[in-house]
């Protein structure tokens, strides 16, 4: 593949050099990519300070938040601190559907960006690859069972597994939107072709191996946590695991090279590490633990991003990430433009792809107030975790002087530590200096993570206490089949783990419909699943779509290929 790289891009070994890295630990793919090998991590180093980004309730029009990651980044380095940021891989499916690449834009982009969005090193394809051998095991495993039945043990030194065909619960996996393949029928016609028997797919975002791969310390502990991953149950109602099926090494051998960091810079030559890609409205949502230490031990500020709002990712920050592996922000940075809050008001049905609204597009002070009071609640949520909150504004060329002035003066009323403006897109570092100047002040404020519960919660209350603390729902309702594999899994010994809300991130709510900052609703709580090898409880919020499909108007139709190899109209 060309890249349409930019000539003031340096070597990567340049940039990994000026990190300090030593040569044996970088793995170059061609001049602008390379692995990091995590044997350069360092035990107990890493001082720096870590800046998450996260945002307003996102809407179609978009927030900038990759933007304002990658220039806040720049910005620092503007200022003369030492900064890296860490971002997630983009997945196939939203650059080929209609949300299109992860590496930013303008002057505030990862480069060369064509690499980011396509393939990259082939992580994803890896999980991919370890996610499906494990389904093609389990199927082959149950075919053999029933094939030489009561004589399985004596013909292959196995013990039985006794797989029930109705209780599988490790569907496919690919790295595409594809919504005719949520629900299939594999094994049609039963003899050679395997036990017919109903599945599905999910998009490769959604795997636990995804999760898992964001949350690891180390190979040692990514297999241990393979080994844990529940496959289906057996007919006495037994967990089946990816040990027992004897497939978790085979796994780990496929994700051997995808632990390793990517590392890319910015179009300022910022330092950029990329790892993992989990979707935040159905994992955590936040690039690894990995990349984060890494980064530590060698910027004075890392600058990570969590998906959607602070509802979404940065809860699962706190909850997931921050409780398993102990990396605690310095701050937090909520992403918001005017043209965002105006479509948070909910005076209108946007769509991904339509033309702004006049109302929307002019300056429009009423209809701007009653939008803040999304930013105001994302305010109060992000300072819930007791660290300071600056505000960055995602300045576009249309915007008024005074409705930028009236988000300045309403955040500031409502908590914020600090109120800027970003011209990232624009100018790149330089228009994020004083964004940065504000997060270093920020950073320097004293503060202590504040979780919304306790391990030893059980978990009906730790439902309850995430919707009304997380949310400010009323309550949550779990349904009869909810409840049922709650009480399973409290007896199974899985109630000390934390939850990962699986709901749609357009609402703070679990209805996409309900705008602005609802009240008096309730989340309805339709299923629970444990993803023992990742460490967390599944909790589905409603009817949660693990494989999306494309729209109308897919992304992939404007993309192509010229003659010379360069890639045309990926964003």
């Amino acid at each position: 593949m060309t890249d349409n790289a930019s000539p003031m891009l340096r070597p990567i070994s340049q940039i990994a050099a000026a990190l300090g890295i030593e040569s044996r630990h970088v793995m170059p793919y061609g001049e602008h990519v390379a692995k990091i090998d995590i044997a350069a991590l360092r035990p107990g180093a890493g001082n720096g300070r870590l800046v998450l980004v996260s945002s307003i309730t996102p809407t179609p029009l978009g927030e900038g938040k990759t933007v304002t990651t990658i220039g806040l980044s720049q910005g620092l380095n503007h200022i003369g601190q030492r900064a890296i940021a860490c971002i997630r891989q983009p997945s196939l499916g939203p650059v080929f559907g209609v949300k299109g690449g992860a590496a930013g834009g303008g002057a505030a982009q990862v480069l060369p960006m064509e690499r980011l969005n396509l393939h990259l090193t082939g992580d994803i394809h890896a999980i991919s690859a370890a996610h499906n051998l494990a389904a093609a095991a389990l199927d082959a495993r149950l075919f053999h069972e029933q094939r030489l039945g009561d004589k399985f043990s004596e013909h292959t030194g196995m013990a039985r597994l006794d797989i029930d065909p109705g209780r599988v619960v490790w569907k496919r996996v690919v790295d595409h939107n594809d919504r005719a393949l949520r629900e299939i029928e594999i094994g049609v016609g039963g003899g050679s072709n395997g036990v017919t028997r109903h599945d599905g797919f999910e998009i490769t975002a959604a795997s636990e191996l995804m999760a898992i791969l964001a949350l690891t310390n180390d190979l040692a502990d990514m297999r241990q946590r393979i080994g844990r991953i529940i496959l289906a149950y057996s007919l006495q109602g037994h967990a089946i695991t990816a040990e027992d099926l004897e497939v978790a090494g085979a796994m780990t051998v496929l994700m051997r090279d995808a632990i390793h960091p990517n590392l890319m810079q910015t179009s300022e030559n910022t330092p950029v590490l990329i790892h993992a890609g989990p979707f935040a409205n159905i994992a955590h949502g936040n690039s690894s633990v990995l990349a984060d230490r890494m980064a530590l031990q060698m910027a004075d500020y890392v600058v990570t991003e969590a998906g959607f709002g602070s509802d979404m990712g940065m809860e699962k920050f706190f909850s997931i990430k921050y409780r398993q592996a102990g990396i605690a922000p310095s701050c937090i940075v909520l992403v918001a433009t005017l043209r965002s809050l105006k479509a948070n008001s909910g005076k209108f049905n946007m769509k991904p792809g339509q033309s702004l609204p006049d109302e929307v597009r002019h300056a429009n002070l009423p209809l701007l107030a009653e939008g803040c009071a999304n930013l105001g609640w994302h305010i109060a949520n992000a300072r819930r975790y007791g660290l300071p909150v600056v505000v960055a504004i995602n300045r576009f060329p249309e915007d008024s002087a005074e409705e930028l002035s009236y988000v300045r003066e309403f955040a500031l009323s409502r908590g914020a530590f600090g109120v800027e403006v970003s011209d990232a897109f624009a100018c790149g570092g330089k228009g994020t200096s004083r964004l940065a100047e504000c997060v270093v002040a920020a950073c320097r404020e004293t503060g202590e993570v504040t979780l919304l519960y306790p391990d030893t919660l059980p978990l009906a209350e730790k439902i309850q206490q995430l919707v009304r603390q997380g949310y400010g729902a009323e309550c949550a309702e779990l349904s009869v089949q909810a409840q049922e594999t709650l009480d399973d899994l409290e007896r199974r010994g899985f109630g000390h783990l934390p939850l990962c809300m699986a709901k749609t991130p357009l609402s703070i709510s679990a209805d996409s419909a309900l705008k602005n900052v609802p009240h008096g609703f309730v989340i309805p709580v339709s299923a629970l699943e444990v993803c023992a090898g990742a460490g967390f409880i599944r909790v589905y919020a409603g009817n949660i779509v693990t494989m999306p499909g494309l729209s109308t108007q897919p992304a992939y139709r404007h993309i192509d290929i010229d003659s010379a190899g360069n890639i045309r109209g990926l964003s």
